[in-house]
């Protein structure tokens, strides 16, 4: 996202954006992410992507991405409604202009949308539930197999 140029002619978008204590300079989103993306959120069929990495860059420049109450999960929300998992990696050799390191937002995966899933209210509650339904599956095609 870096470098990219706007509408008008010899003006760029700032080098990075902050998001808690990060200075965002390149978003990356995982084929999961994609296919979630496409899943439960939008479905539409063109090269999600640049799409979301686009979208998800002006999210950040408006301050529409906020963490989740639990910071364990590296969760963030969307427009107080979706759910989205990042992860940061340091970028080698870039600082910003004052000398802090630059990162890398990796968008892991997108859970949903809040309005839509109750569960993901309580994201704790939320990874039980399907760890539990998960081994409940693993069980019953064992018996299945038997």
């Amino acid at each position: 996202m870096r470098g990219k140029g706007t509408e008008r002619w010899g003006t760029y978008e700032p080098f990075h954006l902050m998001l808690n204590n990060y200075r965002v300079a390149n978003i990356v989103i995982s084929n999961h992410a994609k296919s979630r993306y496409m899943d439960r959120i939008s479905l539409d069929s063109s090269d999600a992507g640049e799409e979301i990495a686009a979208w998800m860059w002006q999210c950040l420049k408006q301050k529409r991405i906020k963490a989740y109450s639990h910071s364990e999960y590296n969760a963030y929300l969307i427009d107080d409604d979706l759910v989205m998992i990042a992860e940061f990696n340091k970028l080698e050799d870039e600082k910003s202009l004052s000398g802090q390191p630059l990162y890398s937002m990796i968008v892991v995966s997108f859970l949903g949308k809040v309005s839509l899933t109750p569960q993901l209210r309580e994201l704790r509650s939320y990874y039980t539930w399907l760890r539990n339904s998960r081994r409940i599956k693993l069980m019953k095609r064992r018996r299945k197999r038997r």
